[in-house]
């Protein structure tokens, strides 16, 4: 090995100390190397690079291409960096390419998709027929419909991978202590100070938890919640085939997906390698695994079920003919981590300062992965956007153990299953309830689940709008139509004409203040926030880089009191950063006031009439502009009315008490009933605010895109001081920019777009679409992303390619929809 097995005594201090020598701990002190990071340790429980965690069994197979753009580039940089890795000069990588095939016409379809996802992260793939499939893997049963193939899948062997990472990291400085267990992990002041173990105590100023299956119990060590469920899962290698025979020394089949019937493949010399999701999850409780001491070998290895693998025998017989009636040799029942959403967790959490984590991380993201957290660490922000696997992005509900278990063994189940993109989770549900929820229920929300809470999509109720229509003119049809409905359109344009009631409550809605707080607001925001009481600003926080870390709007209460509003679901990622700035003289408070208001958007040409019938003050433009809030009462309801619009519209969000929502919803239905008032939903409010051409965090805006690209330069005020990110805009500008966000409006307007399709120009990919709706208003479908500065000229011709076909579109001149915005300020 080319690390030692440690030396007799620990360092009494480290900068960082990396808690688990698996293939994650690995990566990230490999990259902390290459960053320039020495003072590092690494510490195992189990002699190192020896049978142990998930790593030591892993199959090891590397699939590139993901929905998510983010696993995407992990596993990508994964691959890439797996092939130029040796050890004692053998390689640890076999770029064999990969295939997903087709059982199912449905499965078929669904890869087409996924083609074009991978071609939208820069990866190539191709969608293949069948004997194009077959000759590739001759073994393949005649009955596939076709294969997505991809070059840059393959084989990493995960010990050798790891060995070599940390061979690597121990030439620059990195410290690896095999045979150590952790007891403790002392917190004082918010933050992480030593780690206790069974061979002496290491000062520190930052714990990464890599611990894999053991991370939970690490994680409660320092009072972190760490929202992963271990699992047993079981693969198999069968004996020598009669169709390998001679193929011992050369593995050159490409990997293989069979997702469905749950399953993968990979050839091992004659062999293959057979794995199996198709039977119920196997939970694990952490406090049950047992140690390296008290097993010799992966602690369930033993504990093979043949029950939960007889069918996957049958399935796989079916794929490959081969297999039919082989004999299994080594047999694993490993394990490994599943979070509620599939996604990892990572990143320093917002409870204890200095606590960061690396879990859930598998073989095939890994060198992605380390890469990521050792720049977030050395550099405060890792060079890829990070929300989608962000340990800030739980709600306190969503780290409950009951929660993990349920949603984490669904994850397990559906891991290789056709899921669209707006398909909802069915368990645990019910959480939140909003205060008017029976209201909505008697209206007939089809309601979906964001953050715990239950939110309506659109209304049975609307479906009178509609006449004879089937949704003004659009007809969707396949993937389109799943999870849609023509009411969005009729609630969209009822609000258009009318006025409409929105529930707005699962805003998170956070309040700082103190003598400090608006010294703390100009740090952290781009725009201006030192305005009168009573005024609304639009806003992003930025990066060191530049890039948007939070995109919210601040309302200044009092001369030291503000109101944050951001969105439900990113409301612990934006808490966390905004407090990670708070200075520590006590100057400054932040609270979370999102369980104690609701509310409510009242938008429409009809709003202020509306209002005027619940209130005796003057609430004409004159008295309440735009982008202003002050204390309404609203008959008996006490309000704070804010004077913004996130469709486009005339109106308000109305906040009040959370007791006193339900009456608040009554009283504005009863009141705005001769208006033509309507309930409308969550895809009503998407296609109006993609008409009005306003930005959702997450999709067209993160952190790897500054102010100017996105088109936010006018909420920017480089002469207001300084403020965080504000010198890398003042670079930005001199260079000048590279890309930009641009609308673009389809040639068919029947066609839907899901979102994160590749856009082409003159025939090669040059960026991806962040947001996709169709326009009720203005008769078009429209799609936002960014292309390059000098190729996104109004009018240029581009191409949008969904499901397989390639769709004329342009650039179109934005907002699409009252482009004044004198609606809005009437």
């Amino acid at each position: 090995m080319p690390v030692a097995a440690g030396t007799p005594d620990l360092p009494a201090h480290a900068r960082v100390t990396i808690i688990g020598a698996g293939i994650a701990g690995c990566s990230v002190a490999y990259h902390l190397g290459e960053l320039g990071w020495s003072d590092v340790v690494v510490i195992d429980q189990g002699p190192l690079f020896e049978t142990g965690g998930s790593t030591s069994h892993a199959p090891g197979l590397v699939f590139v291409v993901n929905f998510s753009q983010a696993m995407t580039r992990f596993a990508h940089y994964t691959a890439e960096l797996f092939d130029r890795l040796r050890l004692n000069g053998a390689p640890v990588w076999n770029g064999v390419g990969g295939l997903e095939v087709a059982w199912t016409p449905q499965r078929l379809v669904d890869l087409k998709r996924k083609v074009s996802a991978g071609r939208a992260w820069g990866v190539e793939t191709h969608l293949l027929g069948a004997d194009e499939a077959r000759a590739r893997l001759p073994l393949l049963s005649e009955r596939i419909h076709g294969a997505m193939y991809t070059p840059a899948d393959g084989v990493g062997e995960p010990h050798a991978a790891a060995a070599a990472m940390a061979g690597l990291a121990a030439g620059r400085g990195v410290r690896f202590f095999g045979s150590t267990r952790v007891t403790g992990i002392d917190v004082a002041g918010g933050r992480v100070r030593t780690v206790r173990t069974d061979r002496g105590s290491i000062d520190t100023e930052i714990v990464v938890c890599a611990a894999g299956i053991w991370g939970p119990l690490v994680g409660r060590m320092a009072g972190v919640a760490l929202p992963v469920l271990p699992l047993r899962h079981q693969y198999a290698v069968t004996e020598p085939l009669p169709a390998l025979a001679g193929e011992e020394s050369r593995v050159g089949f490409p990997i293989l997906r069979h997702q469905d019937r749950a399953m993968y493949f990979r050839q091992e010399g004659e062999g293959f390698v057979i794995g199996s999701y198709d039977h119920e999850p196997m939970v694990v409780e952490p406090e049950d695994i047992l140690s390296h001491d008290e097993a010799s070998v992966m602690p369930s290895m033993a504990q093979w079920s043949p029950s939960a693998f007889r069918t996957a025998m049958v399935a796989a017989g079916e794929l490959l003919p081969a297999l039919r009636g082989a004999a299994l040799g080594r047999k694993v029942n490993g394990m490994f981590l599943f979070t509620p959403d599939a996604m990892p967790v990572l990143g320093e959490s917002p409870q204890v300062r200095g606590f960061w984590a690396a879990e859930a991380v598998w073989i095939t993201h890994a060198g992605g992965v380390g890469r990521a957290v050792a720049e977030w660490i050395a550099e405060g922000q890792p060079s890829i956007d990070l929300w989608s696997c962000d340990i800030a992005r739980f709600q306190p509900h969503q780290l409950t153990p009951s929660y993990v278990r349920e949603r984490g063994a669904q994850q397990y189940r559906e891991v290789y299953d056709i899921v669209h993109p707006q398909q909802q989770m069915r368990t645990p549900r019910q959480l939140r309830l909003l205060p008017y929820h029976e209201r909505l229920e008697a209206l007939g929300a089809h309601f979906v689940e964001s953050a715990g809470w239950e939110r309506p999509q659109w209304y049975a109720a609307n479906r009178v709008l509609l006449g004879g229509s089937t949704g003004h003119g659009l007809r969707r049809h396949g993937w389109s139509a799943r999870h849609w409905s023509p009411i969005i359109g009729a609630e969209h344009r009822a609000v258009r004409e009318r006025v409409g009631l929105f529930d707005l409550t699962p805003f998170a809605k956070l309040e700082v203040s103190g003598v400090g707080a608006t010294a703390l607001l100009q740090k952290l925001c781009a725009n201006q926030i030192d305005r009168p009481v009573g005024s609304i600003v639009y806003t992003a926080m930025l990066t060191p880089a530049g890039g948007i870390k939070c995109d919210l709007t601040v309302t200044r209460l009092a001369e030291d009191r503000f109101m944050i509003v951001t969105g439900g679901a990113t409301s612990g990622h934006d808490r966390a950063w905004i407090e990670r700035h708070v200075p520590e003289d006590g100057s400054v408070r932040v609270e979370d006031g999102s369980g104690g208001r609701c509310c409510i958007g009242l938008w429409g040409p009809h709003a202020r009439e509306l209002l005027r019938r619940l209130t005796g003050e003057d609430v004409s433009d004159g008295a309440f502009p735009y982008l202003t809030a002050r204390p309404l009462s609203l008959a008996e309801v006490p309000a704070l009315a804010a004077r913004i619009s996130y469709v486009g519209e005339l109106g308000w969000e109305l906040y009040a008490p959370i007791e006193f929502g339900r009456r608040l919803w009554d009283l504005l239905w009863h009141a705005g009933e001769d208006l033509g008032v309507v309930a409308a939903g969550l895809g009503a409010f998407d296609s109006m605010r993609l008409e009005k051409g306003y930005r959702l965090w997450g999709a067209d805006i993160h952190t790897e895109h500054n102010p100017y690209e996105a088109g936010l330069g006018f909420a920017v005020k480089l002469r207001k001081g300084d403020f965080i990110g504000r010198d890398a805009l003042r670079r930005t500008r001199s260079a000048g920019i590279t890309r930009r966000l641009r609308c673009l409006t389809l040639d068919d307007a029947s066609v839907a777009l899901l979102g994160n399709e590749p856009v082409l120009i003159d025939g090669d990919v040059s960026g991806y679409v962040t947001s996709a709706n169709y326009g009720y208003s203005v008769g078009r479908s429209i799609a936002y992303g960014y292309l390059p500065a000098d190729c996104a000229e109004l009018g240029a011709r581009v191409q949008v390619e969904s499901f397989g076909e390639r769709h004329a579109a342009t650039v179109t001149a934005e907002p699409l929809w009252d482009p004044a915005g004198e609606r809005m300020r009437a």
